[in-house]
């Protein structure tokens, strides 16, 4: 070849290139790539031309050629390692760290074991930190700045507000915490701004979340006294912050105490190591308990404490053996929770309360009584309390009187043996009922409420239905106050209750109940009256409507009905468990259980007693009132009611609104109205935050929801995946079949939207219980469990169950395709059909049992879905395997299918996939053609 023709080959110019970076003449050998590439016409040659260019650049360090030449060479192939790698490096020396980090990470991922790759990706890692903590530290000394210097009031909160952004990140909190940030944040909390002081609460939210080591630092440098102090303000605003960040320490602090214990070794080291609270911890146990009695705290200041102490005392898992915070908070603050809790807010000296303070004392003291875990430990606490009752109940003056009373009723609100202990106290019941005819209407108040609270219990209102019923209709009908009579009403409802739902047992005359709830009504809808007021009517009718005429003049009462929601909607959250509870007598929401029919006849025969339910309970009266109930607006009002937490928030509470959502969402024709107003958004947090059966009812209204509407329209975005563990919640035999169902039907159509969804529900192990599902006896849940499985296997995972020797998945499949029920075949057909065509080495197990004889029944089927699915795993069967394909044609499957392939003269999917599988034949030699469509005939040997 002449020098001219070398100069105008570029494989000859790119070999002189390639001799040249050898040598070490990069630019020689840049100029040799340049010319080959202005004479190459073919784009692979390019590509490589611009990534050895792309090398001689690097060494020139003229980084911004490198970077362009590589990029070129990927355009072209973009698998191309070296011009990435060397891409990767030309950005590294530009700054570009981003672009870099990306390629060098593919590069490391095509070749793992490139130490060279690993050493880049190592070290531009390294680099991209440091460069975000520097960036990050000039940021956070710059808000310093502003924060020490700034005199006007918006550079000020400006910088406070960044400061907040910058906690939020890793790298903003560790720059904050080492660079002395808190104690400037500290000089922010004595801020007389509301601004400040909440943008500083909220940096320090930054700092504390999820870190214990700087937690226990942010404690013993602040002090508990001043965060309290913060949280005591009148702010309501200030107060809410103060308390999400001790709650935000609370969970840092107490995080190893959190774990979920398995088994003997793992209690008995968790009793070694957290057999009493840390010093940070009690620190803040202690000063909370100091803020309950003090009178300088604000009433919503000191509800933010019980409401932390609700949340962070008692145990998270029962499995965790160690309850030593509890115990702790019990010695050293009981005492503390009963002033509170026998506070009578008429009385001038004492702290102030708000409408839920009494309420959330009842929540607390429930809470820490059910953490116990002896009946040792029970005892101490109800001899502690009882000793508190009894020590003011047995001065002379009226006032402690009172505060026992009041202490007694709050305890019956919360454990309710030990308030009847404290009830025990000699005289107690005695001084309450001569209290109700006090002239005094605050003694009246306390007395009438600890009497109505007593009567809770059967034999309780036994011993008040013919002692107290008198001294509560003279209160009703002769008191000037309507606050007294309000509250004697409450009482002769809940005595004219005891019977519940049980028509034959009822304490008053006829149409007694229903006069009283007429009254409860009329107040409940008088504006003029005080709130609280208006919430005893509900405690009423919350009794009342186990009657079933009160529920239908309630239901038919629009204007009671929304000012029940109203209230609900309230900041007065004690009236949350009334409300949910008469909306469960409404709509019949609660459990009945029936009596066998023969036990019935036995009772009547011996002259038992024998429940009786009222005419006006049967299933036609009870979907009226849902209907009423809706177009009333009760989903807005039950959405409002779990929105907010708060501790009259109680698990019984939840229940009572997962109840009335199931019962609402019952009829196909109103989930609809339910999810638009927010019933899908709610029920979610419902089915993980609730009583054993909250959690089960809440789950079976998402099943019903996800069942008849689009789960991507009723749970949007993220929400979707949340639905998952409620419904496989449901696959357990402690359900009933009717949940099994709902539950496996609702997950069928969430296999079928996503892979994701698959993958979620395959990893709460979802896809063992289905199986199980399989053999159920029942048709439509075994039909259900088939269906769910139909969508399940378009995942990989799952595929490679019936891929694994040594199983019978597949032979379940073959044989659910030949059973009578429809559903059943129609759903085990579908499977296999997808099974075969994702997975062709599956289609040599296919032949089993009968096998050929099913496929052909398929291929037969009057239904249109069958035939499909049988020619489709034909067709499947067919091209897999040449055997499987001679053995079908040697059947009477060939003139089936042959018959198939006619069609109907219109375009037909069943005739063109049979026609598809006599091509495969003919492909095969089997059989020959005979030129018409669906014609043909066995190839002789």
């Amino acid at each position: 070849m002449s020098n001219k023709e070398k100069e105008e080959d570029p494989a000859t110019l790119k070999d002189e290139g390639n001799t040249l970076f050898k040598a070490g003449d990069m630019k020689g050998a840049a100029c040799c790539y340049s010319k080959a590439i202005k004479l190459s016409d073919c784009k692979a040659e390019r590509a490589v031309l611009y990534r050895n260019r792309s090398a001689c650049y690097l060494k020139l360090e003229e980084y911004t050629k490198a970077e362009a030449d590589a990029s070129k060479a990927l355009d072209t192939d973009p698998g191309d390692v070296k011009a990435r790698f060397r891409r990767a490096q030309a950005c590294q020396k530009l700054g570009q760290l981003n672009q870099a980090f990306e390629d060098s990470q593919k590069c490391a991922q095509l070749e793992p074991k490139n130490r060279a790759f690993q050493d880049l990706l190592r070290e531009l890692g390294a680099q991209i930190q440091q460069k975000q903590m520097n960036s990050t530290d000039a940021r956070v000394q710059q808000m310093f700045s502003l924060l020490l210097d700034a005199s006007e009031f918006p550079i000020l909160e400006s910088a406070a507000q960044n400061l907040v952004v910058l906690s939020r990140e890793d790298a903003g909190a560790e720059q904050i915490f080492r660079n002395d940030g808190v104690k400037l944040i500290q000089r922010l909390l004595e801020s007389k701004l509301e601004d400040i002081l909440l943008s500083a609460l909220r940096t320090l939210v930054g700092l504390c979340t999820g870190h214990q080591s700087r937690t226990m630092a942010i404690v013993n440098e602040l002090g508990m006294q001043q965060l309290c102090g913060v949280m005591g303000t009148g702010a309501s605003a200030v107060s809410l912050a103060a308390c999400h960040l001790l709650q935000v320490m609370f969970e840092a602090l107490t995080q190893d105490m959190r774990k979920d214990f398995r088994g003997k070794d793992e209690a008995m080291l968790a009793v070694l190591v957290f057999s009493e609270p840390s010093r940070e911890l009690r620190s803040m146990l202690r000063h909370l308990l100091d803020m309950l009695p003090a009178t300088a705290v604000s009433g919503p200041g000191r509800d933010s404490a019980i409401n932390l102490l609700v949340k962070q005392v008692p145990r998270k898992c029962q499995k965790n053996p160690d309850n030593s915070v509890t115990l702790w908070v019990i010695d050293q603050g009981l005492k503390q929770i009963l002033e509170v809790a026998g506070t009578v807010p008429e009385l001038d000296h004492g702290p102030a309360l708000t409408e839920n303070t009494n309420m959330s004392c009842s929540v607390l003291l429930s809470k820490l009584y059910d953490d116990l875990k002896s009946d040792k430990e029970r005892e101490n606490f109800s001899k502690l309390c009882e000793d508190y009752v009894q020590q003011h109940f047995n001065r002379p003056d009226v006032e402690s009187k009172l505060r026992a009373i009041q202490s007694a009723s709050t305890l019956l609100q919360g454990p309710s043996d030990t308030g009847n202990q404290a009830l025990e106290v000699p005289g107690m019941m005695d001084a309450v009922i001569a209290l109700c005819a006090s002239k005094d209407v605050s003694h009246q108040q306390v007395a009438v409420e600890a009497l109505i609270h007593a009567s809770g219990k059967a034999k309780r209102a036994s011993f008040i239905t013919p002692n107290g019923v008198a001294l509560l209709k003279d209160l009703y009908k002769n008191s000037e106050n309507d606050r007294i009579r309000v509250r004697a009403l409450v009482g002769l409802c809940k005595l004219g209750s005891a019977g519940g739902t049980d028509f034959s047992m009822k304490q008053f005359a006829e149409g007694s109940t229903v006069k009283l709830a007429k009254q409860c009504r009329k107040w409940l809808c008088n504006d003029a009256l005080p709130a609280t007021s208006r919430r005893w009517s509900v405690e009423g009718l919350a009794y009342l409507t186990f009657d079933a005429d009160v529920k239908e003049d309630l239901v038919g009462d629009r204007n009671a009905l929304r000012a029940m929601f109203e209230l609900a909607k309230s900041e007065d959250k004690t009236v949350l468990f009334a409300v949910g509870s008469t909306l469960v007598n409404c709509t019949n929401s609660y459990d009945v259980e029936k009596p066998d029919p023969q036990m019935l006849e036995l009772a009547k025969y011996a002259k038992q007693h024998v429940p009786e339910e009222h005419p006006k309970d049967e299933a036609s009266y009870v979907e009226k009132r849902l209907g009423k109930l809706l177009e009333a607006g009760v989903v807005s009002a039950l959405v409002c009611m779990v929105r907010h937490e708060s501790p009259a928030l109680t698990e019984s509470c939840r229940e009572c609104v997962a109840r009335a959502f199931l019962a609402l969402v019952d009829r196909q024709q109103d989930r609809g109205a339910v999810v638009a107003q927010g019933g899908g958004k709610a029920l979610i947090p419902l089915a993980s935050d609730n009583t054993v059966v909250g959690k089960v009812k809440s789950a079976q209204a998402l099943a019903k929801i996800t069942i008849t509407s689009n789960p991507e329209i009723a749970f949007p975005g993220e929400r979707i995946y949340e639905v998952v563990r409620p419904l496989i919640s449901l696959l357990s035999l402690e359900c009933t079949l009717l949940q099994n169902f709902e539950a496996l039907m609702a997950l069928t159509n969430l296999a079928g939207i996503s892979e994701r969804l698959r993958s979620k529900m395959i990893q709460e192990k979802a896809v063992p219980k289905m199986e199980g599902y399989m053999f159920e006896e029942h048709e439509l849940v075994r039909a259900a469990a088939t269906e769910c499985m139909c969508n399940m296997v378009l995942s990989t995972e799952v595929q490679q169950l019936y891929l694994a020797t040594g199983n019978d998945r597949l032979k379940l499949l073959v044989l659910y395709s030949g059973e009578e029920d429809e559903r059943l075949r129609r759903a085990a057909a579908g499977t296999l059909a997808m099974l075969t065509a994702e997975q062709p080495e599956l289609c040599a197990r296919v032949p089993t049992t009968h096998w050929l004889e099913i496929l052909q029944a398929l291929l037969l089927s009057e239904v249109g879905d069958l035939r499909h699915r049988g020619v489709v795993i034909a067709r499947n069967l067919m091209t897999a395997e040449r055997s499987l394909a001679e053995t079908l044609m040697e059947s009477e499957a060939l003139e089936i299918l042959s018959v198939l392939a006619k069609g109907g003269g219109t375009p037909d999917p069943i005739a063109k996939t049979a026609q598809s599988c006599l091509d495969k034949a003919i492909e095969y030699g089997i059989i020959q053609s005979s030129g018409e469509a669906g014609a043909a005939r066995i190839v002789e040997e």
